[in-house]
C-alpha cells in the first residue's frame, strides 16, 4: 500500500474491476510498479501479487485500474480472497505522480466495497502515507512482517550438522514438485499465504529468470522429504534471500532448521553475494531469535492492517 492521500483537485478517474488483464494492461501494470518502486525503495505489491498479474484469471484475484483521463493508468489495486477464515487481502499503489489526489483513497474504498468490508492491506516499508491511508480507511495493525538481513563476507558459521539418518540434495524441477507442495502446505499450515501454493504457483517461480534449482536444498529421511529449504539471488540488489525454509511438523525439533539455514547461507556466500536476507512475522519470537543469533537485524518492516472483526 503506497499512497499519499491528501486529497487536492484531480483530473476525473474512473475504476475498472477485471478478473483478467491482457497483456497490454499487464505491461501497463509493470511499468507502474517499477516506477513506484524506483521512488519508494521497495516493490508496493509482493511477488506473488506480480505473478498474479500474467496468465489466465485465477480464482479468488481481482484486479483494480484506475485511469484518469479516460485512459491512463496511475493507480492498481490486486484483491485476493482465496482464504477460506480470513478476510481477503490487498495491496494498492499510485504512480508516484499522481500521489495527492485522493486516488489511493479510492482504490481503498473500491477495495472495501469489493470486499465486503473484510479486508487485509499490506503496506510494504510501512511508509507514514500508507498508515495515514489505513487510518482514514478505518483500518487497524494487525501484521508486522520483518525484513532482517546480515553480511556474507566473512561468514563465520559452524559446520551444519545434521540430524541422524538425514541426508540433503537439491531439487529436481518435476521431479520434487508434489512432495515439495506437500511438505509445503504441512509446514506452512499456519501461514495461508505460503501454505497455499499449487502446480501453478511453483511453476510460476520455476519460470522466473533468478529460479536455480542448485540453491533450493531438500531434506530427505529413508526417502522422504522432511524438510527444505529454497534460496534466491536478487542480482540487482546484489542479495541472497532466504527464500522459504519450511521443516515437516513430525520431524521439528531436532536442529534441521538450523543445518539447512547454514547450507543455504553457505550457499548465498559461494555465489559472492555480500549480503543475505529474509522475512519472518515479528511475533515468531522464536525464528526471530534463531536469526539474529545468526546474525541478522531488522531491515525495514512491512505492515499489514485489517478491518476491525
Amino acid at each position: 500500500m503506497t499512497s499519499d492521500d491528501t486529497v487536492r483537485p484531480g483530473r476525473p478517474r474512473s475504476i475498472e474491476t477485471l478478473a483478467e488483464l491482457t497483456p497490454e494492461q499487464t505491461d501497463a501494470v509493470l511499468a507502474l510498479l517499477t516506477e513506484a518502486a524506483r521512488n519508494d525503495g521497495q516493490h508496493a505489491v509482493s511477488e506473488q501479487g506480480r505473478l498474479q498479474l500474467r496468465g489466465p484469471a485465477r480464482e479468488g484475484v481481482a484486479h483494480l485500474l484506475l485511469t484518469v483521463d479516460g485512459g491512463e493508468l496511475v493507480g492498481y489495486a490486486q484483491l485476493e480472497g482465496t482464504d477460506p477464515v480470513e478476510p481477503p487481502a490487498a495491496e494498492l499503489v499510485v504512480h508516484p505522480s499522481y500521489r495527492g489526489q485522493g486516488h489511493g483513497r479510492a482504490l481503498g474504498s473500491a477495495l472495501l466495497a469489493a470486499s465486503g468490508k473484510r479486508l487485509r492491506v499490506w503496506a510494504h516499508g510501512g511508509h507514514s502515507a500508507a498508515r495515514h491511508l489505513a487510518q482514514v480507511l478505518g483500518l487497524s495493525l494487525f501484521r508486522e512482517l520483518r525484513q532482517m538481513r546480515r553480511p556474507l563476507a566473512g561468514l563465520d558459521l559452524p559446520e551444519p550438522r545434521l540430524p541422524e539418518g538425514v541426508g540433503v540434495r537439491t531439487f529436481v524441477p518435476g521431479r520434487d514438485d508434489a512432495a515439495w507442495l506437500a511438505v509445503n502446505a504441512a509446514a506452512f499450515a499456519h501461514h495461508p499465504e505460503q501454505g497455499s501454493l499449487t502446480q501453478r504457483d511453483l511453476d510460476d517461480r520455476k519460470a522466473e529468470a533468478w529460479f536455480d534449482p542448485a540453491g533450493f536444498f531438500l531434506a530427505e529421511r529413508d526417502g522422504e522429504l522432511i524438510g527444505f529449504h529454497w534460496t534466491k539471488v536478487h542480482a540487482e540488489e546484489g542479495l541472497g534471500e532466504v527464500y522459504v525454509l519450511g521443516i515437516r511438523p513430525d520431524t521439528q525439533g531436532g536442529g534441521l532448521g538450523k543445518a539447512l539455514t547454514t547450507i543455504g547461507l553457505r550457499h548465498l556466500e559461494g555465489r559472492g553475494l555480500p549480503t543475505a536476507m529474509l522475512y519472518v512475522d515479528a511475533d515468531n519470537k522464536a525464528a526471530v531469535s534463531v536469526y539474529e543469533r545468526l546474525g541478522f537485524t531488522t531491515h525495514e518492516t512491512d505492515l499489514m492492517y485489517r478491518t476491525e472483526t
